[in-house]
């Protein structure tokens, strides 16, 4: 998944993609601890795009304070 593509995602629509990757890392691993996995890429893939989710709500959520902090002051956004 590309940072574009999550971006473009909402806030529930991320919760909801996040929460199904957790569910398929947790059953590749445990397909993995017992030897039935055959697309071993996918864990990596997985993780890095979760980490990714992660990384773009931090970045909503800075957004977010630092609109509040100029608004607060009294400084409009350009």
């Amino acid at each position: 998944m590309k940072p574009a593509e999550i971006r473009s995602m909402s806030d529930e629509a991320l919760a909801a993609e996040l929460k199904s990757l957790q569910s398929e890392w947790r059953d590749l691993r445990f397909q993995e601890s017992v030897g039935q996995l055959t697309a071993t890429s996918r864990i990596r893939q997985i993780r890095k795009d979760i980490a990714r989710i992660h990384t773009i709500r931090t970045e909503r959520g800075m957004d977010a304070s630092i609109r509040a902090l100029l608004n607060e002051q009294g400084f409009t956004p350009a």
